[in-house]
């Protein structure tokens, strides 16, 4: 994300709604080059990492809902829902352990691989916004589910 927005409320707020990193203008066209290069670097390392094998299809379905876990597709009532990436690694996690609760924390560390405290919102925001495209009545959801005092689930019903 490239913006006049310097305040770090602003950054918090680009980094949560997806943005890989976030540079503030005036800026060096150097250090953009630089980072540009470094999220290329951390792309080409990633997919090397995950090239060794054909990834496996996992399709799971639950009422309306099917996810695809290949194709990163996700479908309700037969229609493609687009999700960012973020969101659908959120959805994949949860729905590939029905029932189990998981703590902010904890899919902080497994969906962002963040370890640091104090980013618990980033979770509450993706639930919402996730809530918002794949449930019929996202004040009263069906799939991803909050445990109050605990976290969330996905549905094991």
């Amino acid at each position: 994300m490239l913006t006049s927005k310097d305040t770090v409320l602003d950054r918090v707020v680009g980094l949560e709604v997806g943005a890989d990193d976030y540079i503030t203008k005036p800026f060096s066209v150097r250090e953009l080059e630089a980072r540009v290069k470094a999220a290329f670097r951390r792309m080409s390392s990633f997919e090397a990492a995950h090239d060794t094998a054909k990834p496996q299809e996992q399709l799971i379905t639950h009422g309306d809902l099917s996810i695809n876990s290949s194709k990163r597709r996700v479908l309700i009532k037969d229609q493609e829902v687009s999700l960012t990436a973020k969101e659908f690694d959120l959805l994949m996690h949860l729905a590939q352990h029905p029932g189990q609760v998981f703590r902010r924390e904890d899919l902080l560390e497994s969906v962002w691989d963040y370890t640091h405290k104090g980013y618990e919102h980033t979770v509450n925001s993706h639930v919402n916004r996730l809530r918002q495209k794949i449930e019929p009545d996202p004040s009263n959801p069906i799939y991803v589910q909050t445990v109050w005092g605990a976290g969330y689930r996905f549905t094991d019903a």
